[in-house]
C-alpha cells in the first residue's frame, strides 16, 4: 500500500500543527511550576507543612508558606519591623509562627500573599470548574480565574499582571526551596 504525495503532505502538516499546539501549551507553563513542584517535593520528604526563610531582596523582608498536601499552598512575604524576632524562629525552624507573624503583623504597605490552589504554581487559567490561584499586593488583588473582565481589567491587562505575579511568586519560592534544602 502507498501514500499518495498529496495524503503524506496532510499528515505531515497535521503532525506540525499538533507539535505547534503542544509547544504552546507548554510555553504557558508558569515560572513558578516547577519551583511549586520542587518546594513540594521537599516539604514531603521532610514531613513539613509549614517552611519559612529571609527574603534575600532586603534584611527586614522574609517569605513563609502554609501547606496542605494536595490542596492548598499559602505563601506570604513581607517586612518585618523587628527582625530580630523573627531571625529567632527561624534559627529555631519555628517556621509557622514566621508564618503567622508575617501574614498579622508584618509592615502592611509591604506585604504579598499568594494561594496557590491545587499546589501546582500559579495558573492564569483553569478548566471549568476548578478553583483558581489569587495573588494579593499593596497595588492589587487580582483572582486568576480567566475573568479579567469582571475584575474591570483588559485580557492586556490580565496576562501582564499574571507575569508579574508569577515572577513575585517564583523568587518566593525560590528562597523557600534553598531553606528547605538546608535541612
Amino acid at each position: 500500500m502507498t501514500t499518495s504525495p498529496r495524503r503524506f503532505l496532510c499528515l505531515v502538516l497535521a503532525v506540525v500543527a499538533l507539535c505547534g499546539i503542544a509547544g504552546s501549551a507548554a510555553a504557558q507553563e508558569s515560572k513558578s511550576a516547577v519551583l511549586a513542584k520542587e518546594l513540594i517535593a521537599l516539604l514531603d520528604q521532610g514531613k513539613l507543612d509549614a517552611i519559612a526563610a529571609k527574603d534575600p531582596s532586603a534584611p527586614d523582608a522574609y517569605v513563609a508558606a502554609l501547606y496542605f498536601p494536595g490542596t492548598q499552598l499559602l505563601v506570604v512575604a513581607a517586612r518585618y519591623a523587628v527582625p530580630v524576632l523573627l531571625n529567632e524562629q527561624l534559627a529555631k525552624k519555628n517556621y509557622r509562627d514566621v508564618y503567622l507573624d508575617l501574614n498579622s503583623a508584618s509592615i502592611t504597605d509591604t506585604k504579598t500573599f499568594i494561594v496557590d490552589l491545587m499546589t501546582d504554581g500559579l495558573k492564569a487559567r483553569r478548566e471549568e470548574g476548578q478553583a483558581y490561584d489569587t495573588f494579593e499586593s499593596p497595588k492589587r488583588r487580582i483572582a486568576f480565574d480567566a475573568d479579567w473582565k469582571a475584575q474591570k481589567l483588559t485580557e492586556e491587562e490580565y496576562t501582564a499582571a499574571f507575569t508579574e505575579a508569577d515572577a513575585a511568586y517564583a523568587r518566593m519560592l525560590t528562597a523557600l526551596i534553598a531553606q528547605a534544602k538546608k535541612g
